[in-house]
C-alpha cells in the first residue's frame, strides 16, 4: 500500500492565437477496491467556460473543457494533480481466485460471460502472416500444462525479454503484428502485442493506461510520461492487470486511470484548435510520480 501523488501537467504553443475546440481528458481514476482518490484538482490556461464530466462507454471518468467561440490563445495549459491511495492486489494473482475450471489453459468463458466481453475476445488488428497467433500458441504449447496463470505470467516475462523499448512521443500504436517484426516499442506497443496474443487464445484482454510508481525508491519510471499495459479477465478472478514493459503482476506498481478496448480509445488528452496547420509550435508533457510507502 503507498500514499501516491501524480502531476500530469500538459503545454501546447502556438505561433499565432487559435481557438480552442472542445478537449475530452482522462487524466482522472475512479475509486476502487484497489485504489482511493483522496483529493484531485484541474488547472487549466485560459479558464474554460465549462467543465463537464462524464462516464464514458467503458465507465471510465471522462473530463470535457469548453470554451468561448470567440477566445484566441497562444498557449493552452492543463494540469491534472492527484493525491490517492493504491492498493495493489499483489503478485502473483492467488490461484485459489480462479474459477476451477478456469484454472489450467484451455477453458471456455460462460454464455453469460462470453456475450458481455464481447469484443474483448475478437481478435485485436491484422495478423496477416498468422505471427500474432503464433506467438500466442508458443505460450500455450510451452506453458499451458502449468495452468493459466503460469501461461500470462510467461508471456509477460518474455514480451519484457524479448522485445526492444524504445520511447516514441509520436502519436498513434503499432499493431501488434509490427512489434513482433520490429521487435522495439514503446509501452503501448507491448501492452498492445499481449492484448493480440491473448485474444487469438480466445482470452479476454483490454488496454489499460495510467501512471507506474516505484515504491521502493519513490521516483517514477517509465520515462515521464502515461503509462500502458494490459488487464486479463479469468474467470472466478475477474480483471487481473499485466505490465509486459516492467514485467509487473497483478497491480504491482500501477495506477489505473482507464482500460479500454483499444489504444486509440486511451488518450489522456484529445482535442483540437482553430487556426492554420503551421500553428502548433511545441507540445511539452511532464509527469511527475512520487509514493511513499504506508
Amino acid at each position: 500500500m503507498a500514499r501516491i501523488r501524480i502531476v500530469h501537467s500538459t503545454v501546447y504553443t502556438y505561433r499565432n492565437p487559435v481557438g480552442l475546440t472542445r478537449h475530452r481528458l482522462m487524466l482522472r481514476p475512479d475509486d476502487s477496491h484497489d485504489l482511493r482518490l483522496v483529493e484531485s484538482s484541474l488547472v487549466v490556461e485560459p479558464t474554460p467556460s465549462r467543465i463537464l464530466w462524464a462516464h464514458d462507454v467503458f465507465n471510465n471518468s471522462i473530463g470535457f473543457l469548453e470554451w468561448p467561440e470567440d477566445l484566441r490563445t497562444d498557449r493552452l495549459s492543463i494540469v491534472s494533480t492527484l493525491d490517492l491511495i493504491h492498493h495493489p492486489d499483489g503478485a502473483p494473482a492467488p490461484l485459489y481466485s480462479l474459477d476451477p475450471a478456469a484454472e489450467h489453459f484451455p477453458f471456455a468463458y460462460s454464455a453469460d460471460e462470453l456475450a458481455d466481453l464481447g469484443r474483448l475476445v475478437e481478435p485485436a488488428g491484422a495478423d496477416p502472416d498468422g505471427a500474432v497467433a503464433a506467438f500466442g500458441q508458443r505460450f500455450a504449447r510451452e506453458h499451458g500444462a502449468a495452468g493459466t496463470l503460469a501461461l500470462i505470467e510467461a508471456m509477460t516475462h518474455a514480451i519484457q525479454a524479448e522485445i526492444g523499448y524504445s520511447a516514441r512521443y509520436e502519436e498513434g500504436t503499432q499493431t501488434a503484428a509490427e512489434t513482433l517484426r520490429l521487435g522495439t516499442g514503446t509501452c503501448r506497443d507491448f501492452a498492445v502485442l499481449m492484448i493480440g496474443a491473448l485474444r487469438s487464445l480466445e482470452i479476454a484482454a483490454r488496454f489499460v493506461t495510467g501512471y507506474l510508481y516505484d515504491d521502493t525508491s519513490g521516483t517514477t519510471r517509465g520515462g515521464g510520461s502515461t503509462h500502458a499495459w494490459c488487464s486479463v479477465y479469468l474467470p472466478g478472478a475477474g480483471w487481473i492487470e499485466y505490465d509486459p514493459t516492467n514485467g509487473l503482476l497483478a497491480g504491482a506498481n500501477l495506477v489505473r486511470v482507464g482500460a479500454t478496448r483499444t489504444a486509440a480509445q486511451a488518450l489522456p488528452i484529445s482535442g483540437g484548435f482553430i487556426g492554420d496547420a503551421s500553428d502548433p509550435l511545441a507540445l511539452e508533457v511532464d509527469v511527475a510520480v512520487s509514493a511513499i510507502p504506508l
